[in-house]
């Protein structure tokens, strides 16, 4: 049926459900600190890390996980990560305050690695401090060559990372050469050669420990060749006297938003049929995502995240690691472990997955006057304190009761609300997509906007009209009782009630 309900059920897994389910101390946190409120979980980053770490194990492989710290600007994921098995576990910053504040948290430099647009005073401090650079260009080389020989500093560590990776397309050893998609970051393996040189010339202040790479893509096949490129050309690196060990294949593993397979094929198929007409708008104003109607045909792709996952974040990474790659025939696994490679990877979202939430007051409930049950809900946030959207990740909040005889009453059936920001702003849209809810929300109860701890949470989060920005905290569960302290007052080894363990 057409005007059924279109849900996008949120996947949630225990540790954050049992969260979920003492709405009372979700309340309670707003009450004291108000909305917006973001709420994370530490535990899970490490429990994530090393679910990364037993993909290794499976494989045989050495190696490190590095944290994109660029996925959320949270100091008690990061401190609870440095708290990690030092060989297991580093953080991959993209720019000199990332770098400041991962050592601030208990990172020390031989765990760092430095990714990224990288201007001088970040490159000395990585340096001076033993970070690993992964090098985009031969001209970043020659700057960070040159700036350890004009202030002494010891011999750095580097990774070169390559983009533009050849292929054949179609049958195995012939066809078309193809190449990677287009990427800002990295060095065209076809102009290796100068690199080569570059670091032959610099010998005595850089390294090569390893090469890598990092496709905006989640096609394995794509992956798979550009890992296989690089043991070949490891191997040409060697020729000439160099010595790399390591193959850093970035990150883009991937969540899982959306619980059920279905609710994801129903949604964006009807998406399609209201770009068409066929059936009415679910979305603001009709926006199509990056869909069309031209003359009766869809055209354009969707902007959106595959929001439904089934093979995603350490999964993902051992199905990579197990395929057979397109030149050689033997899976990377394989060719790591004979070429005797350590395996690095810089997962952000995955490694954050499930690891928080966005909590969010309602503040009006009105009306709208283009259908029945369809309402307008402002709540105590802004586009910029959760940009799901904005991501093209699409999900339905969790509704949290505030509780009381005036909403204990039964559901009052699904409806359809689009939820809007407290911006004096029309683009400040919380859903673009019209959000089916159990019941209508009331004022005051609050909407949970579930793993949002990657990208969602703060990456784009600002200070309009004076609105408070989301503030943070980190809660821990100890004996079935939740406990909370500030993002920036959580350390690993401190117990709930503040007192050392």
């Amino acid at each position: 049926m057409k005007d059924a309900p279109l849900y996008l059920r949120p996947r949630v897994d225990p540790p954050l459900a049992s969260l979920l389910g003492n709405a009372p101390f979700l309340h309670s946190l707003v009450d004291a600190l108000g909305s917006p409120l973001n709420v994370l979980l530490p535990e899970i980053v490490a429990a994530n890390a090393e679910r990364f770490q037993s993909v290794y194990r499976r494989h045989r492989l050495a190696g490190r996980v590095y944290f994109a710290h660029k996925a959320n600007r949270s100091s008690s994921l990061v401190r609870r990560l440095a708290a990690c098995d030092p060989a297991a576990v580093g953080i991959d910053v993209a720019s000199l305050a990332e770098l400041r504040h991962a050592l601030g948290c208990g990172f020390t430099g031989d765990r760092v690695m430095a990714t990224g647009p990288k201007d001088p005073e970040f490159l000395w401090l990585a340096a001076r401090v033993g970070a690993t650079v992964n090098v985009d260009s031969l001209a970043e080389l020659e700057q960070l060559a040159g700036l350890i020989q004009e202030y002494g500093l010891r011999r750095t560590d580097v990774l070169v990372r390559l983009s533009g990776f050849e292929a054949d397309a179609g049958t195995a050893g012939a066809g078309t050469r193809v190449l990677s998609r287009r990427s800002r970051f990295g060095t065209p393996v076809a102009e290796a050669d100068e690199l080569w040189a570059a670091l032959e010339r610099h010998a005595d202040s850089v390294d090569l420990v390893g090469l890598a790479y990092h496709l905006d893509t989640t096609g394995l096949d794509e992956k798979s060749r550009a890992l296989e490129h690089c043991v070949l050309l490891m191997d040409e690196c060697r020729a000439r006297g160099l010595a790399p060990r390591v193959v850093d294949i970035g990150g883009g593993f991937g969540v899982g938003y959306v619980e059920h397979a279905d609710d994801w094929e129903r949604w964006t198929t009807a998406l399609s049929e209201a770009v068409l007409g066929t059936r009415p708008p679910l979305t603001w104003r009709g926006h199509g995502y990056g869909l069309r109607n031209e003359a009766g045909t869809v055209r354009g792709s969707a902007a959106l995240y595959p929001a439904h996952r089934p093979t995603a974040g350490p999964d993902y990474l051992d199905e990579l690691l197990s395929r057979p790659a397109p030149a050689l025939g033997r899976p990377p696994a394989t060719l790591l472990l004979e070429h005797l490679h350590d395996l690095y990877v810089e997962p952000g979202r995955a490694l954050v997955d499930q690891c928080g939430l966005s909590l969010a007051r309602v503040l009006e409930v009105r009306p709208l006057g283009d259908g029945p049950d369809r309402y307008l809900v402002r709540v105590g946030m802004n586009a910029g304190d959760v940009s799901l959207e904005e991501h093209g990740v699409l999900v339905d909040p969790v509704l949290l009761p505030c509780g009381g005889p005036a909403h204990e009453t039964a559901d009052d059936g699904p409806v359809g609300v689009h939820i809007v920001g407290n911006l004096c702003l029309e683009a400040d849209l919380i859903t673009r997509r019209l959000v089916f809810l159990s019941r209508l929300p009331r004022v005051g109860d609050l909407l949970a906007f579930v793993n949002t701890a990657g990208y969602a949470m703060d990456f784009h989060a600002h200070h309009a009209q004076r609105q408070p920005t989301a503030r943070t905290v980190a809660v821990t569960e100890e004996g079935g009782t939740w406990h909370w302290r500030p993002d920036e007052d959580y350390w690993p080894l401190t117990h709930p009630q503040g007192v050392p363990s």
